[in-house]
């Protein structure tokens, strides 16, 4: 039986057809995309309200890169960051495993001879931010550190190399450490940033993520968090700098504190979770209250969505944040004043 699926205010590169979870359904079934209206399965993200207006039949299914906590009133079944159990319609997926190559390298990252990785760096720090709307812990971790030694920064912001990174594995990896900073601080938040900076074999500087714990190995990364203050993690950053073997633990600790969080093993839970929702019949997977109060709770989004105020409002706060975002990606020598041609996209 053919599956027609929808998928719906996901970010504006993102392609269907080659979504992870697209790919595995097609290994077991017949699979249709089609416009929501037509799907039967409704795959949607942050990035608008259409999904609010899926048919009532459709199996509506949450899948968040941001750090954002699932509305169980308004999906059947949701994927995120959130270290939440309910029933079966729940599963803690960070984006991260989507990256099998980075995943791989972090996993096996202490593995790698301590000699070779000691061989590549030629740098004390490394940072790459572009995106600055975002907690500004960063800017303070950045300029603590840049007091003690020079932290080169590849991105748009602050950037001190001549032009943004090419391949920021490759840059990291010319560095001893890394600053790894979080857009927010939310447990179960903890984005492919991190797993980048374990799999450049270097020492990642968190901040981010109260539970990062759970899944990565604390002695691996030194935790801006574990500090009492930002002079304290500095003299903690030279103490490991200026000391070869205690820097050289740092490397040959493995990544993750918990095997059960290993890419493969996390992947297999993925495709039992993917398989709940599509193998019963489609009513056989309707989890979302659609009696009288769940048609309350929908119809007063869809009359707030709708409203001609709300629509404006979010127009004007698009225009708004692109707008600053052109504005900050024309900065990127170390004087904030390389222009760059492009506009962003």
């Amino acid at each position: 039986m053919t599956k027609k699926i929808a998928f719906v205010n996901f970010w504006g590169s993102f392609v269907p057809e080659t979504f992870k979870i697209t790919t595995y359904l097609k290994e077991k079934w017949d699979v249709e995309i089609t416009d929501m209206a037509h799907a039967d399965y409704v795959f949607y993200s942050d990035h608008g309200d259409d999904h609010w207006f899926a048919p009532e039949h459709a199996v509506k299914i949450y899948f968040t890169i941001e750090n954002l906590v699932p509305d169980f009133n308004a999906c059947d079944f949701a994927m995120g960051f959130d270290w939440l159990q309910y029933e079966d319609r729940y599963l803690r997926f960070p984006l991260y495993y989507f990256y099998p190559q980075i995943c791989e390298l972090m996993e096996t990252k202490h593995q790698q001879p301590v000699s070779e990785l000691m061989a590549m760096k030629t740098g004390f720090c490394s940072i790459t931010v572009s995106n600055t709307n975002r907690d500004p812990m960063f800017v303070k971790v950045f300029e603590a550190l840049s007091e003690y030694k020079k932290v080169d920064s590849g991105g748009l912001w602050r950037n001190n190399t001549g032009q943004r990174v090419p391949d920021k594995l490759a840059f990291d990896r010319a560095h001893k450490f890394s600053i790894v900073c979080e857009n927010s601080s939310h447990s179960g938040y903890t984005t492919e940033k991190l797993v980048q900076a374990f799999a450049a074999g270097c020492v990642p500087v968190y901040w981010g993520d109260p539970s990062v714990s759970k899944v990565f190995n604390p002695k691996a990364l030194i935790n801006v968090q574990d500090f009492g203050s930002l002079q304290e993690l500095v003299d903690y950053v030279k103490q490991v700098d200026t000391d070869d073997a205690l820097y050289q633990r740092y490397l040959q600790e493995p990544a993750l504190a918990d095997p059960a969080c290993l890419k493969e093993r996390q992947m297999e839970l993925l495709k039992r979770f993917v398989d709940n929702i599509f193998t019963p019949e489609l009513s056989s997977c309707y989890r979302r209250n659609r009696g009288m109060w769940g048609g309350i709770y929908v119809g007063k989004r869809q009359r707030q969505v709708s409203s001609w105020s709300y629509v404006w409002k979010e127009k004007v706060n698009m225009y708004i944040w692109k707008t600053k975002q052109f504005f900050r990606r024309r900065k990127v020598s170390n004087d904030a004043r390389l222009i760059f041609p492009a506009l962003p996209s």
